[in-house]
C-alpha cells in the first residue's frame, strides 16, 4: 500500500555565551549561540523529528541520545543525512518540509538559501531547494523567544510510503 504521512517537529535550545550560532547549518554572526550537547542546531533537530515521526522508526534523542560522546558538537547535517539513509531503506521518500524558526533576533532571513542548500546537500538531492520551506517568525518580545533567551522551530514534512522500496 503506497501512502503519503505528514510528520511534525519541534525544537528548542537556549541562547548561551561561549557557542556558534548555528541555524541550518548556516554560523550566523551573533553574540550568542544555541547551547546543547551536538552544535545544537534547533532547525535540523526540527527538520529530523519531522522525517522520523511518520517513519516511526524513534525520535532524535532516542537516534542520537545527548549522552553519547559520538555526538559532542556534532554537525547536525551529519544526523540528517543518516536519518535519510534510514528512511530511505524504510522506503520513505521525502516530499517537501516547512519550517518556522522563532526568534526575535537575529533575523534569519539573509541566510535562508544557505540554509536550504545545506539541507538540500544533506538529504543528498532529496529535497530540492524548492521544496524546502524556511522561514522567521517573532514574538513581539513576548516570551523566552521575544526576550533573547532562546530559539524555537516548528516542522511539519510530507512523506511517501512505499514498501516496494524497503531495504530492510
Amino acid at each position: 500500500m503506497i501512502n503519503y504521512r505528514i510528520g511534525n517537529g519541534f525544537d528548542v535550545h537556549a541562547l548561551v555565551h561561549g557557542r556558534a550560532l548555528i541555524i541550518g547549518g548556516v554560523k550566523i554572526d551573533y553574540p550568542l549561540g544555541l547551547d546543547g550537547h551536538s552544535d545544537a542546531d534547533v532547525l535540523i533537530h526540527s527538520i529530523i523529528d519531522s522525517f522520523l515521526s511518520p517513519a516511526n522508526i524513534g525520535d532524535i534523542g532516542q537516534l542520537f541520545p545527548d549522552t553519547d560522546p559520538a555526538y559532542k558538537n556534532i554537525s547536525s547535517l551529519n544526523l540528517l543525512k543518516e536519518v535519510c539513509s534510514k528512511l530511505t531503506v524504510n522506503g520513505f521518500s521525502i516530499i517537501n518540509t516547512d519550517s518556522v524558526v522563532i526568534c526575535d533576533k537575529p533575523k534569519i532571513s539573509p541566510y535562508i538559501n544557505d540554509m536550504k542548500k545545506n539541507i538540500s546537500d544533506a538529504t543528498g538531492g532529496i529535497l530540492l531547494p524548492n521544496s524546502i520551506g524556511i522561514k522567521g517568525k517573532t514574538t513581539e518580545k513576548l516570551g523566552f523567544t521575544g526576550r533573547g533567551e532562546g530559539i524555537a522551530v516548528y516542522t511539519v514534512s510530507l512523506l511517501y510510503f512505499d514498501p516496494a522500496l524497503c531495504v530492510n
